[in-house]
């Protein structure tokens, strides 16, 4: 009230409306007259412990119920009746349950659907019924609106026997939608049964075969022309709705845009998400897994809706990720790796406990350039949503009408039995106390709701003190619609245990008012609201919004049947496109905004057939994986790291293939080498005259004997300069204890014909696990030295190792190199967990720098004096990150060459700042000869005490098995989850102990400033949605830029926070000046959708040029760039090249032996129809001339 007061009085000082702060003003039921409260009262037998869905709360369905053109109130109760309320409008509402005949009948109401069943203008009730063990008990309601009685009150009649809809599953929601494209509106209903001793979140063979009685029904709209309404007949067996799973939600949408409506169910517990896809034929088919990478693991309410205005359905599903540090660890249970194992084992999707926004990134394309299905990255961590605790509706809508939409969260559960303490008292007295005491025990989650405000670019903002919504509640099921007719969204929410709320939104009373507008729809006599019609709004700006007609969304509720857009300040949409279900349109133009429109489905017409394509015929690339024949696949067996070191943040053992290109049999054609694992030959794909390759193994019947060791990076390179290639293959990995023999690199000499023999002796002894190796002339005496990279110390992260030189010092075909890193480069010595280098003449003075970087590492700069190098202050030594992969370039075109560093990225459950790093602590701190890494974050303390401090990242359970004293030390779980990182060990402990930061989790672009200065920029958003490792720097589109492929994915973090993998690798276009713009997967044909590693690139047949991209554990990829694009060869010698363009740009591009994650891609230059002249430059100043 104080705070209404305030505003009221800002109001009656200034002559203007409210502002920002108290957007949303919580009405007193008083006011109101709404006084629905959900209470629930335990007892014996209708509790928590048996009866898992006790608190699972109700719904809200709004809709005219009696056509005075005001959305009024329906609300579902559990043990109370429901609650019909009409609006009588100024926010007033009369209760009108018991005339109307809406109470419930009994049941145990679950969700509600409004609709209007039989299309005669009067809209009616669904009411899923659930929770009561007899079926006849839990028959859904179907309430028929009769019209108005004398007093003008709608009557309802229970008709769900006479439509064939009294389903008696225990179902959630129902939803209303045509699947079969006949116009009229079938039903889906989501049933979430869980049998008493069948454990809900044990691994299981899945159900597929519709037998589980938690599979959701599938009714068949058959109107009956004798009754004059519809009759449902079931037919989900038949159709193929077959696969258990405990909905809580489903959403209706055409995901893959073919026309047709397709479903998709989000489950709770193990069960996984389930995707029908429509196949046009009344069936449906399980394609989830293609689709998404990964799900919930207890998904409650969700949401199919363009999040980020391009025009394509994202989707948002809820779960009971806690956003501070004392809800994290006392609910957060502890990780296993098995869970990864049992899901591959019992064909399950991969689950983690957090909300989730899974961007649609548009269709894929596949090989020869045909298009597939859509598929979606989740973006949750990136758009900082994820964590908003016990959820169960997310509410997407534009809310401020800023033309973006906002996303409101309900919240609570009030017994929670995940609390770890009361998990630990509960198994201790399960047999000794009486059951009501051990209820009196289960602490609430009453906290309050969030609101997040949509910024635009995927950019979002926690609101929810400033917007008014901070009371603590037990929210459930919650709808939004305007109820006072003034332009925008108000939000009416069922709570249990305490009133619904209704927030009325202030934003049309703003000073400033924004823009919007509403649209209504008139269809046919089977579908009279139009259900499944789609709008989209084209803006002169390019902008697309887009929104399907479909009142069922969130959790268990109907929101208003009229859809609303926010414009911001737009007053006028450039076009208005309706597509009606049945494929019909109607254009509108010039649309005023502050309208209210009704689209007739009269006006609609069918639109003029296009010829369409199955084929992406104007991507630059195609996807020519075929030329591989049947592989090759890259295999690896699952070491877990986390076996040996429970806390470390990823594993360390899954980090390859390396790819090496080069003309292994001197047959002018370039072939390549990729990197094996354990127990898995490297292999020789040997190119052919047809453009095709051949497999070769190096290590025939591979096997953990004869193939020990791991390779990482590989190089081609003439080690004894006979004029064809040697290989030299870098060991590393982490399967071994450190010191192991298996970490000694291999090198083999080529005989010219392809064929290798492993020369032992030339290389010193080094069992360090490594990561990439790299050539360079670093001394100018003509001949190739080598970096070579440490990655880690196994079993013993985050120990910090040392990288290495070896000085060529062969003669006379001998070949033997020698460690000079102590005289050439002693800073290397424990310089880190080195991930990837150069050797780059960042200055043009003729002498091959090195830069490298790594895990916890800054980009480090070496600056080459005769042959030593020597640190360079750069202005970036602060900002370290874990820092996977580099790639160089001109890509400003000054004549210097910058770079790019593949990051994390943004998604992620760490985002670290300058000001809150993510930390890691390592050292033996129990002395139990186990070395142990505790990683630490920054992290809100608690719901009242909103201080940013460091608390450790892992559980109690973790920590405790990774250091068993930590048991003692914190004996409750609220113990522990008070403790921040400096309490953890003493300062004797502390002692030596390794402390590594990372500031900085962007993909960045380091632009040379010159004199051994460097300025850092984070890369286009698009590319902060993963981890990055594969990079390549080439002019594709032919405009003289260089642009940017990117593959990239983390397969191996930790269990908890789960896999980095919304990357599907990328195309950025380079605009000259430093700048890039993303591509789609349509528009790039770049589609690598898997654990990204190296990406190269080759000449192929006719000097056409090939990227291929390795994949842990996955196929390799390989792509031909389609325009006239043509591959120089480079001569042994040259290092860089000045390339001249016909309009008089010119560029700088070197040319390695290696460069990007484990890459070593052809020395070629690429050349197009653009490029007038190229020098070529080497040692010494010598040069060549190549015009065009």
């Amino acid at each position: 009230m104080k705070l209404l007061f305030a505003c009221c009085l800002l109001a009656l000082l200034t002559g203007c409306g409210v502002d920002e702060q108290g957007r949303f003003v919580r009405l007193s039921p008083d006011n109101t007259n709404i006084s629905f409260t959900n209470t629930i009262d335990e007892n014996d037998s209708i509790n928590i412990f048996d009866f898992a869905n006790v608190y699972n709360g109700g719904g809200v369905g709004v809709g005219d119920f009696n056509n005075d053109g005001l959305s009024d109130l329906y609300f579902t109760g559990n043990m109370v009746s429901n609650q019909l309320y009409l609006n009588r409008g100024k926010m007033k509402f009369e209760d009108v349950t018991r005339p109307s005949n809406t109470g419930g009948e009994g049941v145990w109401s679950r969700g509600v659907a409004v609709v209007d069943i039989n299309n005669d203008g009067l809209m009616d009730l669904y009411v899923c019924a659930t929770a009561k063990p007899h079926p006849d008990d839990r028959k859904n309601i179907l309430y028929v609106n009769q019209g108005p009685d004398k007093k003008g009150i709608p009557i309802f009649k229970n008709m769900a026997a006479e439509y064939g809809i009294a389903d008696t599953s225990q179902s959630t929601m129902a939803y209303f939608f045509d699947y079969d494209n006949d116009g009229d509106l079938d039903l889906f209903i989501a049933v979430n049964h869980i049998i008493k001793d069948e454990y809900a979140n044990v691994f299981k063979r899945r159900n597929l075969n519709g037998e589980h009685p938690s599979t959701s029904r599938l009714y068949r709209n058959d109107y009956s022309e004798s009754l004059k309404h519809p009759v449902y007949t079931e037919v989900s067996r038949e159709a193929g709705i077959l696969v258990e799973g405990y909905t809580h939600a489903a959403n209706i949408f055409d995901i893959n845009n073919d026309g047709w409506m397709d479903i998709l169910e989000t489950n709770d517990y193990i069960s996984s998400n389930v995707l029908y896809i429509n196949q046009r034929n009344g069936t449906f088919r399980d394609s989830v897994m293609q689709y998404f990478k990964h799900s919930a693991a207890n998904s409650m309410g969700s949401d199919a809706i363009d999040i980020n205005s391009d025009g394509l359905d994202d989707v948002i599903e809820v779960d009971m990720a806690a956003q501070d540090n004392l809800r994290k660890k006392m609910f957060q249970a502890p990780s296993t790796y098995q869970t990864y194992q049992n899901s591959d084992q019992f064909g399950y999707q991969y689950q983690y406990v957090r909300n989730m926004i899974q961007v649609n990134q548009g269709a894929t394309v596949g090989q020869q350039d045909s298009i597939g299905h859509p598929v979606f990255s989740d973006l949750g961590y990136y758009c900082g949503i994820a964590e908003t605790d016990w959820s169960w509706t997310p509410l997407v809508a534009d809310f401020d009408n800023d033309g973006n939409r906002d996303i409101i969260f309900t919240n609570g559960f009030p017994k929670d039995i995940t609390d770890r303490d009361f998990m630990m008292y509960r198994n201790k007295a399960i047999n000794l106390t009486p059951e009501k005491e051990m209820l009196d025990q289960i602490p609430a989650v009453k906290i309050h709701n969030y609101v997040y405000r949509n910024n635009g670019k995927l950019s979002f903002t926690d609101k929810t003190k400033q917007w008014g919504l901070d009371d603590p509640s037990f929210s459930n099921g919650a709808a939004y619609a305007d109820l006072d007719n003034d332009g925008d969204l108000d939000v009416i929410i069922n709570n249990i245990g305490s009133k619904a709320d209704v927030y009325e939104n202030r934003v049309a009373s703003e000073t400033v008012k924004p823009h919007h507008l509403s649209i209504g729809f008139k269809g046919d006599s089977k579908n009279i609201k139009g259900i499944g019609a789609r709008v989209q709004l084209h803006f002169n700006n390019g902008v697309t919004e887009a929104l399907t007609n479909m009142p069922y969304r969130g959790y268990i509720s109907s929101v208003q049947q009229q859809l609303h857009f926010g414009l911001g300040k737009t007053t006028m949409v450039d076009s208005l496109l309706v597509r009606w279900p049945d494929g019909k349109q109607q254009l509108l133009r010039n649309v005023p905004a502050g309208t209210t429109l009704v689209l007739d489905y009269k006006n609609a017409v069918q639109p003029l057939p296009v010829a369409g394509s199955a084929l992406a015929t104007n991507t630059l690339f195609t996807n020519v994986t075929n030329i591989l024949h049947a592989g090759p696949v890259h295999q690896e067996d699952d070491f877990v790291d986390f076996n040996v070191q429970k806390l470390i943040p990823h594993k360390l053992s899954d980090l390859g293939p390396g790819i090496a290109v080069g003309d292994l049999n001197k047959d002018g054609l370039q072939d390549l080498v990729i990197g094996g694992s354990i127990g898995y030959s490297t292999i020789a794909l040997m190119q052919q005259p047809d453009g095709r390759f051949s497999k070769k193994l190096f290590t025939e019947n591979a096997n953990r004997v004869n193939k020990s060791w791991h390779d990482m990076g590989m190089l081609l390179f003439d080690a004894d300069n006979d004029g064809d290639p040697d290989l030299y293959a870098a060991a590393g990995g982490n399967e071994t204890e450190a010191g192991s023999p298996v970490y000694q690199d291999n090198f083999y000499l080529n005989d010219g014909k392809g064929n290798f023999s492993r020369d032992t002796l030339a290389f010193p002894l080094n069992h360090t696990s490594k990561s990439c190796v790299r050539a360079a002339d670093i001394d100018n005496d003509g001949d190739l030295d080598l970096f070579v990279a440490g990655r880690c110390v196994p079993w013993m992260f985050p120990k910090q190792t040392s990288c290495f030189i070896y000085r060529n010092d062969s003669k006379d075909g001998q070949v033997r190199f020698t460690d000079i890193t102590s005289s050439a480069a002693k800073e290397l010595d424990n310089i880190g967990m080195t991930c990837d280098a150069l050797f780059t003449d960042y200055d043009n003075d003729g002498w091959p720098d090195l830069v490298l970087t790594g895990e916890f590492m800054p980009v480090r700069f070496f600056h080459n004096e005769n042959g030593k190098f020597v640190p360079v202050t750069t202005g970036l030594e602060s900002q370290t990150g874990w820092w996977n992969a580099l790639i160089a370039g001109d890509f400003d075109n000054d004549g210097d060459i910058d770079y790019i560093a593949g990051n994390n990225g943004r998604n992620s459950f760490f985002r670290p700042t300058p000001g809150h790093p993510v930390r890691v602590y390592g050292k033996d701190f129990d002395n139990n000869n186990s070395y142990d890494a505790l990683m630490s974050t920054y992290l809100m303390t608690s719901q009242t005490d909103t201080t940013l401090r460091e608390y450790p990242a892992s559980t109690r359970d973790d920590i405790i098995k990774q250091m068993i004293e930590m048991r003692n030390k914190f004996k409750t779980y609220k113990d522990y989850a008070a403790a921040t990182v400096d309490q953890l060990f003493s300062p004797e402990q502390m002692k030596d102990a390794v402390v590594l930061d990372a500031a900085l989790f962007s993909t960045s672009y380091i632009r040379n400033d010159g004199n051994g200065k460097f300025s850092m920029t984070p890369m286009p958003d698009a590319l902060q949605f993963s981890s990055v490792f594969g990079m390549l720097a080439e002019d594709v589109n032919d405009d003289g830029n260089l642009d940017l492929i990117v593959s990239g994915n983390d397969y191996g973090t930790e269990v908890a926070v789960g896999r980095n993998d919304a990357s599907n690798g990328m195309v950025l276009l380079g605009d000259g000046k430093g700048g890039f713009k993303p591509l789609t997967i349509l528009q790039s044909g770049i589609y690598i959708p898997g654990n990204g590693k190296a990406l190269v690139k080759i000449a192929g047949p006719n000097n056409t040029v090939l990227f291929a991209a390795s994949q842990n554990r996955g196929p390799l990829q390989v792509f031909r760039v389609k325009s006239a694009t043509t591959a120089i060869a480079v001569l042994p010698g040259e290092t860089s090249a000045s390339i001249y363009y016909r309009d008089g740009r010119k560029r700088k591009e070197e040319v390695y032996y290696g460069s990007g994650y484990l890459s070593a891609s052809a020395r070629v230059v690429l050349v197009n129809s653009q490029v007038q002249k190229i020098e070529f430059s080497g040692a010494g100043g010598k040069s060549r001339i190549m015009t065009f």
